[in-house]
């Protein structure tokens, strides 16, 4: 069973997604399964450095800050109800996620749904900048790569123009919001659907 999972490291509910459907996976053969990440950037035009992360919501979202406040309320009970923690309070930056996608993409497969968790962990938990180099390093290290050459690997430009340019090729196909899941190239689910959504969608598929 092929399962496509288009997501930025930085979305909240793409974390509550991935739980809800690696809680769906449990009940099948972990063997029969295989799960391709895509990346969707969400802001590209944000700068490595990141930008203060309440300021830069308030103007994307065009929210006062108590809206702002009551947004990160409502989506950290989600994650709690998910199983997930989402501390807003610890994220300082609004950040670019090319190169946490970049990591996943050299992640060799055995590993890429463990560096995809330790990533927002790293953000919704640690508060950590994704488009420091330093940063996605030492994710890696404590998912056990080692590569010395895993550092001019994220600076690789062709590489990380490759990344958005998938990213932008999954617009093209009208994802126009992440998460967003497809099993078997066939069935869409849009949204971090409940588990029961995900556990009826994938019977369905594995005995096909």
């Amino acid at each position: 069973m092929q399962i496509d999972v288009f997501h930025d490291t930085v979305c909240p509910w793409c974390r509550i997604g991935k739980k809800h459907l690696f809680d769906a996976l449990s009940q099948f053969d972990p063997e029969a399964v295989n799960i391709r990440w895509h990346p969707f950037l969400l802001d590209n035009s944000v700068p490595s450095e990141g930008y203060e992360f309440r300021n830069f919501m308030q103007q994307r979202k065009c929210l006062s800050p108590q809206q702002l406040q009551q947004m990160f309320d409502y989506t950290r009970r989600m994650g709690e109800a998910a199983g997930v923690i989402l501390d807003f309070e610890n994220v300082r930056l609004a950040v670019n996620t090319t190169l946490s996608h970049r990591l996943i993409e050299l992640t060799p497969e055995p590993l890429k749904s463990k560096v995809v968790e330790a990533i927002y962990k790293a953000y919704f938990e640690e508060g950590l900048n994704l488009g420091s180099v330093d940063i996605i390093v030492s994710i890696a290290r404590s998912c056990g790569i080692d590569s010395p050459e895993l550092a001019q690997q994220l600076k690789d430009k062709n590489a990380r123009d490759a990344i958005i340019a998938e990213s932008d090729k999954a617009r093209s196909l009208s994802i126009n919001s992440v998460p967003f899941f497809i099993i078997n190239n066939q069935v869409k689910i849009s949204g971090s659907q409940s588990k029961e959504t995900f556990v009826k969608q994938l019977a369905v598929n594995s005995e096909q």
